[in-house]
């Protein structure tokens, strides 16, 4: 929950600090000068690819929420045994031992969208975001493409 409220919290500012941006820009358009219209314009062009990234951010967030509860539901989510730092971050060391566990699942069913899941928290839980993400991507994908085919 608290992490809904942040990224609600964040989003709000991100919103108000495009309106802001965004009636700069029209000043700055406004005043007819090619450098200040040039400037006008490279200013509403950062607050559209601001939306844009919201946006995406947003439906990651919806989408890996939705497959949280769907795996939670299945009881298949898997259980956290690793040893955590104040800061809430499983250690690294367990982390990486029991990343081969979740790969191996991948590899034995490579379409399966709960595996490419699991496997996005033992990124996760690695310290690997980048990768982490990836494999929740492939996860709501395959998840998507199982739903149509239903």
């Amino acid at each position: 929950m608290k992490g809904r409220v942040a990224a609600l919290f964040m989003s709000v500012l991100l919103l108000l600090y495009i309106v802001l941006v965004g009636w700069r820009a029209v000043l700055f358009i406004g005043t007819g000068e090619p450098v200040a219209v040039g400037i006008g314009v490279a200013l509403l062009v950062l607050p559209l690819i601001g939306i844009w990234a919201l946006v995406r951010e947003v439906q990651f967030g919806l989408r890996t929420e939705r497959l949280v509860k769907m795996l939670d539901a299945a009881g298949a989510l898997p259980a956290e045994e690793l040893t955590v730092r104040a800061s809430g971050r499983p250690v690294r060391d367990e982390a990486d031992a029991d990343f081969p566990r979740f790969q191996a699942e991948v590899d034995a069913a490579p379409n399966d969208w709960a595996s490419w899941f699991r496997l996005g928290l033992a990124y996760d839980a690695a310290g690997d975001r980048k990768r982490a993400r990836q494999a929740i991507r492939t996860a709501i994908s395959l998840e998507q493409a199982k739903r149509r085919a239903a």
